[in-house]
């Protein structure tokens, strides 16, 4: 399996490397450097790609029918016979390698949202509370990443200006994360608006707690703040990149909103909207610290291409698990996308096997009956099993890239492109 074939590589790397310890780039902290070759050539890869639901929390559904009970023991059944078993890899903790820095992003988060208004503070600071925010998925990805690079946390042991430019790059990347999380927080906000969410994260939504204006003004501010940041990094290049992400989380909401009949059925279009929505954050974001780094267009290609394929692969299994999943861990109400129209990966499969789901999904399922239905064909088809091996695909692609990068010896640079290749493996093998 591609995903650890990368740590056996990692862990025999060769001492000949055009690299030293403490790689530095010639300019890009103070010029900026463009790469614009980069930009176009992950700019035409973004045909194939794919998101991470944004559609969020509703009540659940019953599965109080005893044919329904059979289904679902299936459907668990054929979701765990995909993945390949990897225990005996040695794996390291992600979180743990940059939790000083989460910690430290966290705290800068929650003093980035204060505003003049209480109310608009109160509310933009919702979810960056302690014991409310989430994992910091994405922070964490760009941290490593920024460590994979061959950029490493400086020590300020000394004054000279390489400890400078290092400790300047850091904070750069810092920051980008920093954006990456407010980006995606403000579209949090603005999707339960959207879907009329009650819950988000296992707590009530904003907009059910402060209401549905207040939701969409928090959305913006946070917006706005992060507006404010990519500013201050003087790197137009990164500034276009993060700009495309907002207009692709509009795209992608929009193309959920207005499908036509045969686009609702389209798993191109599906993946499409998907990268739209999810996957574009997290691969421009990753290829926005490759350029502040100042690498090569090749190495920012791949780092877009890390992230865009996490993405995809994170979603499908979001898909996954929103038919095999529970409330108590996901958070969200079992079956919530199909009840609410939105057609996902396993049924898509399902209808490739059985024709005849078509007829129901453009019935709608405002009727549960409907449901009832799509589950039965679900169960008996290969759905769920179909999009666990096309998650397991994008991991293995975004294990490949790591796996492509520049060879480098240096220990921290070493164990952040291992966290990275374990992540693929957490992103297939979670259950919430």
């Amino acid at each position: 399996m591609l995903i650890y074939r990368g740590l056996s590589r990692i862990s025999r790397i060769s001492k000949k490397t055009p690299f030293g310890r403490r790689w530095l780039p010639s300019h890009p902290l103070l010029s900026g450097a463009s790469h614009s070759a980069a930009a176009a050539a992950a700019d035409s890869s973004v045909k194939d790609s794919g998101n991470i639901s944004l559609s969020k929390t509703r009540e659940a559904y019953s599965w109080s029918l005893p044919a329904l009970h059979g289904i679902r023991h299936q459907i668990h059944h054929q979701s765990s016979s995909v993945i390949e078993d990897t225990d005996s890899q040695e794996q390291l903790d992600p979180f743990s390698l940059v939790a000083d820095e989460l910690s430290i992003l966290a705290k800068r988060l929650r003093s980035m949202v204060v505003a003049e208004v209480p109310k608009l503070a109160s509310a933009a600071e919702y979810f960056f509370k302690m014991g409310v925010e989430g994992k910091r998925f994405r922070p964490t990805v760009l941290l490593l990443m920024a460590t994979a690079l061959n950029v490493r946390v400086p020590e300020p042991l000394h004054d000279g200006v390489e400890d400078a430019l290092a400790t300047e790059l850091r904070t750069r990347q810092q920051c980008i994360a920093e954006i990456t999380e407010m980006i995606h927080v403000a579209s949090l906000l603005h999707d339960d608006v959207l879907d009329d969410a009650d819950t988000r994260r296992g707590i009530g939504s904003l907009n059910f707690v402060m209401g549905n204006k207040l939701a969409v003004l928090a959305g913006d501010f946070l917006l706005s703040r992060a507006c404010v940041a990519l500013a201050s990094l003087k790197n137009t290049e990164v500034v276009t990149l993060l700009a495309t992400v907002v207009e692709h989380l509009v795209t992608g909401e929009t193309m959920q909103m207005t499908t036509s009949s045969d686009q609702r059925c389209s798993m191109d279009y599906y993946m499409q909207k998907t990268y739209y929505k999810t996957a574009s954050l997290i691969s421009n974001s990753c290829k926005a610290i490759a350029l502040l780094a100042g690498q090569t267009a090749e190495v920012a290609i791949l780092a877009f291409d890390y992230g865009k394929n996490l993405g995809l692969a994170y979603q499908l299994i979001d898909d996954v698990l929103d038919f095999t999943g529970t409330s108590a861990s996901l958070g969200k109400g079992s079956l919530s996308d199909i009840r609410h129209g939105i057609i996902t990966a396993p049924i898509l499969f399902a209808m490739e096997e059985f024709p005849q789901l078509r007829t129901v999904v453009e019935q709608g399922f405002e009727d549960s009956s409907n449901v009832d239905i799509a589950l039965e064909y679900l169960g008996k088809s290969r759905g769920i099993q179909k999009t666990r091996e096309l998650a397991v695909k994008h991991a293995n692609l975004a294990a490949a890239a790591i796996d492509s990068l520049p060879e480098n010896n240096d220990e921290d640079v070493t164990k952040s492109r291992r966290a990275l290749l374990d992540l693929t493996h957490r992103v297939i093998t979670r259950n919430k």
